[in-house]
Parts: structure tokens; sequence; C-alpha cells
């Protein structure tokens, strides 16, 4: 058994290095579907980063009659985190919000004197309320409604913020499908191509196969070379692949991070090394042997 396997690998082997051209001409082709799909896997982290970052900028605002007190506000704060479709409750109250709007204006003459003019804090204490998804607000908005602390509330501004988050609902739809379209595209592609690149090395080895196969040689003898042959493209490949994308990384973050504010693309491709390299490895060794089984079985078939 142990010799047949060495005999099996020294001829997948001397196969692979004896058309130098063939041979890297595979490698650049499953190189070019690891490469798709490893695409594929940042670009689903990219558009990620960018929901949470858009969603993040999104909440509602509960405003409390001025004469509720911190106690009763605390208590709803409390409430309101029990809801399932909330992720954070901030409380700030009357006091905060005007050192906040008296930091943020402090160079406007207009307002500074608008505010000395009214003599009292005129602000209300507020709770900003932040969902997980942007589609949850809703669900909130009516929790609000039917809360027994309802009374105590002055107004909620979710009707003032639907449209924006009724957008970014829409947007982030729209990047889940577009992804899942691309996915589909790419899985096509990738079985296409190796497929086809794997039938013409059988080809180009049609003459060898078919003496082996007048001396007895057994279906899985001839098809054995062709199966390690697949496992050392997609290991190459996944070692090119590895490569390459580290240098693209490394190359366009500083860009990667103009664009979306905060991705760090370098550092999320090294910390998703460990599944990067195991989709890579997964997509070369496995299309390769795959695709070399259905044209070998066609061959054995003939």
């Amino acid at each position: 058994m142990l010799t047949i396997l060495k005999r099996t690998i020294r001829l997948a082997w001397l196969n692979f290095t004896r058309d130098g051209t063939l041979a890297l001409a595979n490698v650049f082709v499953i190189s070019m579907v690891v490469a798709a799909i490893t695409s594929l896997f940042l670009f689903k982290g990219i558009t990620n980063f960018e929901i949470n970052r858009l969603q993040d900028k999104v909440d509602i605002s509960v405003y409390f009659k001025y004469e509720t007190t911190e106690d009763d506000i605390l208590k709803a704060k409390d409430e309101l985190a029990k809801v399932p479709e909330v992720k954070e409750v901030e409380y700030v109250s009357k006091d905060q919000a005007l050192a906040d709007f008296t930091s943020k204006h402090k160079n406007d003459p207009v307002l500074m004197a608008s505010l000395a003019e009214v003599g009292a804090n005129p602000f209300l204490a507020v709770l900003n309320v932040k969902s997980a998804l942007a589609s949850q607000y809703q669900g909130i908005s009516n929790f609000l409604v039917t809360a027994d602390f309802q009374n105590s509330i002055e107004k909620v501004d979710y009707s003032e913020r639907k449209p924006v988050i009724d957008k970014i609902f829409s947007f982030t739809s729209g990047l889940n499908t577009a992804g899942i379209v691309f996915s589909i595209l790419l899985a096509m592609v990738a079985i296409l191509v190796a497929f086809n690149t794997i039938r013409i090395a059988i080809y180009n080895s049609r003459e060898e196969l078919k003496i082996q196969r007048l001396v007895g040689a057994s279906n899985s003898f001839i098809r054995g070379p062709f199966v390690v042959q697949g496992v050392m493209v997609g290991f190459f490949a996944t070692i090119a692949c590895l490569l390459i994308f580290l240098l693209i990384a490394w190359g366009i973050n500083s860009k990667m991070d103009t664009l979306f504010s905060g991705l760090n693309l370098l550092g999320f491709y090294v910390h998703n090394l460990g599944w990067i390299v195991l989709i890579q490895l997964l997509t070369g060794i496995g299309l390769g042997v795959i695709s070399s089984l259905i044209a070998t079985r066609k061959f054995l078939e003939t």
C-alpha cells in the first residue's frame, strides 16, 4: 500500500513538472478561482463592517417631560433595556444636554446669547436607544406607545428619523443580496474553469494513459496521479493567493480606511488568517480533486 502511494505521488510530481507551462497554467487558473473566493470572503467582511458602521450611527431619542424625575427615567431605561430589539440605551440628563450644547456651540455668540436670555436650562432629559438592526426600530417605537412610562414621555423622534432608517435598511438589504448573487456566479465559474483545466491536462497525457490501460493498469492507478496532481495544484495556488492577498491588503490598507472610516483591512486579513487559509485550501484542493475525479471518470468510460 505504501509502495503504491509513493509511486502515485512520484508519477503525479513527474506529470506536474514534465510540462512546466501547463502546470503553471493550472496553478494560475486555480489561483484565480481561489482569489475570487477569497475576495468574496473579504467583500463580505467589508460589507458587514460598513453595515454595522451605518447602523451604529442610527438611534431614536426618547425625550421626557421636564418634571420627570431622574429615578423615573432610570427605571424607564431599565425597562427599555429588557426589550429584545434594544441593543443599547444611553441616558443623557438635562444638565449633560446643556453642557454638551454649550461645548459644541461655545464659539457661536448668537446661540450663546439666546441661551443666556432663556435663563433656566431648556433641555429635556433623553434616552438614546440603539438597535442591532435598522429593521427593529419600528418594534421599539411600538413598545414605547404602550409602555408603563408612556405618560412621562414628551416626544419620540422615530417618525423624524424613519426615512433615514428605511434608507439604511434598504441599502444593507441590497448589499446582502448582491453578495449572494456574486457567490453563486463565482461558484459556477469556479467549477467550469477548474474542470476544463484538468481535462486539458488529461488530454495532453491521453497517449500515455491509453498505454497504461492496454498493459492492464487499474482505473484507480490511472486516476491516482491526477488526483494527487490536483492536490498539488490546489496547494501551490493557495500559497500564491495567500501571499498575493497579504501584499494587496498591506498596500491598500490606508486607502480602504479613507473609503470606509475605521476599517483596518490588513488587521481583518491577519485576524481571520486561519479561516482564509482553510477556505483557500478547501477551494483549491477541493476543486482540483473533484475536477480530476470527474475528468478521469469521463476518460475511463470512453
